[in-house]
């Protein structure tokens, strides 16, 4: 089971930007969102946004400041999957799986762009998408 379920993109700001986006999809922010992550449901998907520190902006098309994002796709097996992405040409870049079996792995696609296999705990699918446990 691969399934994809969020599109991230970078942000100095969360919640200003989830407004933003919330305005122009006429689709309202998620519940739980905050100051380090925002979301938006689309179905299965979440548009999302992630705060990061120093945050340069793209300055499209000038390939000094590219686009910035990564997808997230909620696996069972992330060893399983893990072995199948590698031998499709992904590469491994960060491993944040805790010793409970829960987390996620950063790989690049074979022309650099990140993504991420992720395994979160308590995570339950439904015909309408994923529902993730609340946050703390």
């Amino acid at each position: 089971m691969l399934r994809l379920t969020d599109f991230i993109i970078d942000c100095p700001d969360t919640m200003m930007l989830a407004a933003f986006y919330s305005e122009v999809t006429g689709r309202p922010v998620k519940e739980g969102s905050d100051e380090n992550w925002a979301g938006i449901q689309f179905g299965e998907i979440e548009l999302a946004f992630n705060a990061v520190a120093e945050y340069r902006a793209p300055q499209w098309p000038d390939s000094e400041h590219p686009k910035q994002f990564h997808l997230d796709f909620e696996v069972d097996d992330i060893e399983a999957e893990q072995s199948r992405v590698l031998a499709l040409g992904a590469t491994l870049q960060q491993d944040s799986i805790g010793p409970d079996g829960y987390g996620w792995r950063v790989y690049t696609d074979p022309v650099g762009h990140p993504f991420c296999l992720c395994r979160n705990h308590g995570v339950t699918w439904t015909d309408q998408g994923p529902i993730f446990p609340k946050r703390r």
